[in-house]
């Protein structure tokens, strides 16, 4: 029984009663399911309007000015901050102020994206006739496309929902989650559209922990020695595979007698053998082995050892002295992107 607060603060917070531990988890549980089932209407709702919403952002010579009030002012402040990140020049313009001179902030240049569950939030919709007189288009994020926002809206993004996560229905919850992953979404899609790298992701973050991983070479953040997972032509697959299970890389790199990379074996090239072969374990690696794997130098910078990750689905490289072909390391993708403690390699 959850009884942890205290009793004489109840004047203050209101009365209470001890719930059961039965009794929170259910009510959390439900609270969670119902914004995952507001999640998914709001994923059905997609339409021409969010593709239309692309487009205009991508035409656009200016910024993308994000705007909203209460909690729909909240997470207009993290989708404007998600678009920033992520190559699209945005800010966050609060209706009260805008209407006491921040509206100077705004050029013709730039979209509105207005963000109101209901579509019809006074301080917001005060507003809209400034963008209307000044031909700046708005993007209506709403779950009322026949509000005033919605008609104000050169396109609608429809965000409604059934039902809020809060029992009362009144506190906004799984429509502020749905309008955030709608505003994720779009930052996204952007971003794709764009070709926004992960360089282009550590120019906007040169202080973070992310863009600090991003910003060293391989060999700072290599696995080395006996941490690297290693077999030799002619091994059979039954000392590969305990090597694999060894070192827990997911790969086991081959190296000829001249400490030159022959090849690697992934966890993937060993289901597909179990599949279409017999007695994989009696083989000799050669028979399994992919020839020929990426590799990176040791002076190559994470970030671009990610994108040769990312353009060939893989999550290991192994790491190759250019000037002699031999084997020096391996990066996993958990090495790049900080499983646990960030660590470098002397």
């Amino acid at each position: 029984m959850f009884d942890g607060l205290n009793p004489e603060a109840a004047d203050c917070q209101g009365a209470f009663e001890p719930l059961e531990e039965s009794v929170i988890l259910k009510e959390a549980r439900r609270a969670i399911d119902t914004e995952i089932a507001g999640l998914k209407e709001v994923r059905d709702h997609l339409d021409e309007g969010f593709v239309q919403a692309v487009s205009l952002v991508l035409e656009t010579r200016g910024r993308v000015v994000v705007t909203g009030i209460g909690k729909s002012g909240l997470i207009g402040r993290k989708i404007a901050a998600t678009l920033a990140s992520t190559g699209t020049p945005a800010i966050f313009l609060h209706p009260v102020e805008a209407m006491h001179g921040d509206l100077g902030m705004v050029t013709r240049q730039d979209v509105v994206i207005g963000i109101s569950n209901s579509g019809e939030t006074q301080e917001l919709t005060a507003l809209l006739p400034a963008f209307v007189q000044r031909g700046i288009p708005v993007i209506a994020m709403t779950g009322n496309p026949d509000s005033t926002l919605g008609r104000v809206g050169r396109v609608v993004i429809n965000t409604c929902v059934s039902r809020e996560a809060c029992s009362l229905g009144l506190a906004p919850t799984t429509s502020t989650t749905a309008t955030l992953a709608v505003g994720d979404a779009l930052a996204v899609v952007l971003l794709k559209a764009r070709r926004f790298s992960e360089k282009d992701f550590l120019k906007n973050h040169p202080a973070g922990t992310l863009g600090e991983r991003l910003k060293v070479q391989v060999r700072e953040v290599m696995l080395t020695g006996q941490r690297v997972p290693l077999a030799r032509l002619g091994a059979s697959m039954d000392q590969v595979i305990s090597e694999m299970d060894a070192k827990r890389l997911g790969a086991v790199l081959i190296l000829d007698g001249e400490e030159t990379l022959a090849g690697i074996v992934t966890d993937g090239d060993l289901r597909r053998a179990l599949l279409r072969m017999e007695n994989v374990k009696d083989r000799p690696v050669e028979q399994i082995m992919t020839v020929h794997p990426k590799s990176v130098a040791p002076v190559t910078m994470a970030a671009d050892a990610l994108a040769v990750m990312e353009k060939y689905l893989i999550t290991v490289l192994p790491v190759v002295e250019p000037s002699n072909g031999h084997l020096v390391g391996i990066v996993h993708l958990h090495d790049l992107l900080g499983k646990g403690q960030f660590k470098f390699v002397a």
